[in-house]
């Protein structure tokens, strides 16, 4: 019996509903962590040493991370971007990154 609102349970009695703690793991991550941890998770799943359950697991932990990195990537460069306008908005300095 399952209690309305309550995550179901997985095989494995792997918690599965709203992914909000899942999330949480990796939202207070540095880059330079979160990057240490995804190149981790690609070298256990490329040794193919890892059960099916295990590899799925990690697979979806490396797309969260994968995640995290790419949004810290994002907002590095909005914050360059706009180190190098001027205080009327005016570019100076170098060019942007390209898109």
């Amino acid at each position: 019996m399952t209690v309305q609102g309550a995550p179901s349970k997985g095989r494995e009695g792997r918690t599965r509903g709203s992914g909000l703690a899942e999330r949480d793991e990796t939202a207070g991550l540095s880059f330079e962590d979160a990057l240490k941890r995804l190149e981790a998770i690609v070298r256990e799943l490329e040794s193919g040493n890892a059960p099916l359950d295990r590899s799925i697991t990690l697979y979806e932990e490396g797309e969260r991370l994968k995640r995290r990195c790419e949004a810290l990537l994002k907002d590095a460069e909005t914050r360059i971007r706009q180190l190098q306008l001027d205080s009327a908005g005016k570019p100076v300095g170098e060019e942007p990154f390209a898109d």
